[in-house]
């Protein structure tokens, strides 16, 4: 069988998803996820290898700190076995919002990857243009809505230096520097709001490491989304563009 299946096993303090998550690996693709960007990468990387070589089953523990350029805190260990799992797939698709007033400004969102293309299902096409960024355009699906316009670039960071100051900001990078480089940027750019992806341990070493550079990181909102949801992206997608809509039509 030419596929391996990457479950979550155990995880232990921060981890983007809960023990017994799984996704399906091929040579060619994936499908469900695993959450945690770097970490779901070096998963898929490892998955291959073992298809590649015929490598037998094992477990790994993967701490999500420098290594993988993420500083939740925690650990997770993933299960590489050749026995299939359910996956998620994403979960069901987000239950879309209605948008009584456009988001004035525009909505950026910085990341291409599973959540990233979760909040693309998610927001109504009334509420105005996406602008959706990521480093690469191989990292973007093959089909994109009309009003979203992806936005490939190497430096991200720089690229948001020059984004719309009334624009609202939503980041899920694959890279933990990546996020931050993004919020001090938006910070020192402005913005109409802007929500981070992480847990409460990544908000707090990214907020002391903003205010060392001088930039208060009291107008970024993290984590974001609606933990009563899940963690699914599809579910994530739901709580941000609910609450992103809510606060637009409130002001």
């Amino acid at each position: 069988m030419s596929a391996i299946w990457v479950e979550i096993v155990a995880t232990r303090g921060s981890a983007p998803r809960d023990a017994g998550t799984a996704m399906k690996v091929t040579p060619q693709g994936c499908e469900g996820t695993i959450g945690g960007g770097a970490l779901e990468w070096a998963a898929m990387a490892r998955a291959r290898e073992m298809l590649a070589s015929d490598a037998p089953e094992e477990t790994r523990r993967f701490p999500l700190g420098p290594n993988l350029g993420q500083c939740c805190g925690g650990a997770v260990t993933l299960r590489f076995t050749r026995s299939p799992r359910a996956t998620d797939a994403d979960g069901p698709p987000a239950a879309r919002v209605a948008a009584e007033v456009a988001l004035v400004g525009g909505l950026w969102l910085w990341g291409a990857g599973h959540v990233g293309r979760a909040v693309v299902r998610a927001v109504p096409p009334g509420a105005g243009a996406i602008t959706w960024v990521d480093s690469a355009p191989e990292r973007f699906p093959a089909q994109i809505p009309a009003h979203v316009t992806a936005l490939p670039a190497a430096d991200m960071p720089r690229l948001a230096a020059r984004a719309p100051a009334d624009a609202h900001h939503l980041v899920f990078t694959y890279s933990h520097e990546i996020d931050l480089a993004l919020c001090a940027a938006l910070l020192r750019r402005g913005f109409a709001s802007c929500g981070l992806i992480g847990s409460a341990t990544k908000w707090a070493r990214f907020s002391r490491r903003l205010r060392a550079a001088g930039l208060d990181p009291a107008p970024i909102t993290c984590p974001i989304g609606d933990k009563s949801l899940g963690k699914t992206p599809a579910a994530i997608a739901q709580g941000v563009v609910a609450a992103l809509l809510r606060e637009r039509n409130d002001a």
